[in-house]
């Protein structure tokens, strides 16, 4: 189901959780909770994974997870600010230390000049205040492959938080 790679990342960013007793959440859009798959695809996820939040609507974003209405005003769901929002309130209403947040534009449509297919922006968020965002633009390459990338960045982003 997942590519060799998602997998040896998803099993690196597990051990590493473990190894610092660390528990994770997700709070994912344009990946449809892939990332808690590829974390929970692995045997034994369940000693670190604690929850996976999918929020596509901006409506499920602010009742899920709190993001305000004037986050999503200002610029959209795709955008920086949104993207730490998610995180924020993925930690904010679950057990985890750590958050991965996920909002872009997979395709094949849906974009503009402002925002094209293809961009997405993440953002991690630990309990002890550690906040990371990234910008990705992965290009108009085809729905499958902005999502793969985008679990890909952010299992890398996840272990970056957690070093």
């Amino acid at each position: 189901m997942f590519s060799d790679k998602i997998i040896k990342l998803a099993t690196e960013t597990l051990q590493m959780a473990r190894d610092k007793g660390l528990h994770l959440a997700t709070a994912e859009s344009c990946t449809g909770g892939l990332i808690m798959g590829a974390l929970t695809e692995i045997a034994g996820s369940s000693d670190v994974v604690d929850r996976g939040f999918i929020t596509y609507t901006n409506r499920a974003k602010m009742e899920v997870l709190g993001v305000t209405a004037e986050t999503l005003r200002i610029g959209g769901a795709v955008t920086r600010v949104t993207a730490i929002a998610m995180a924020e309130g993925a930690l904010a209403h679950s057990s985890a230390n750590i958050a991965v947040s996920v909002t872009g534009i997979a395709g094949p449509g849906g974009g503009n000049s402002e925002k094209p297919v293809g961009l997405v922006h993440m953002a991690c968020a630990s309990r002890d205040g550690v906040i990371l965002h990234e910008m990705h633009q992965f290009g108009d390459v085809g729905r499958d492959k902005v999502r793969e990338a985008t679990v890909i960045a952010a299992l890398e982003l996840f272990q970056r938080t957690m070093i």
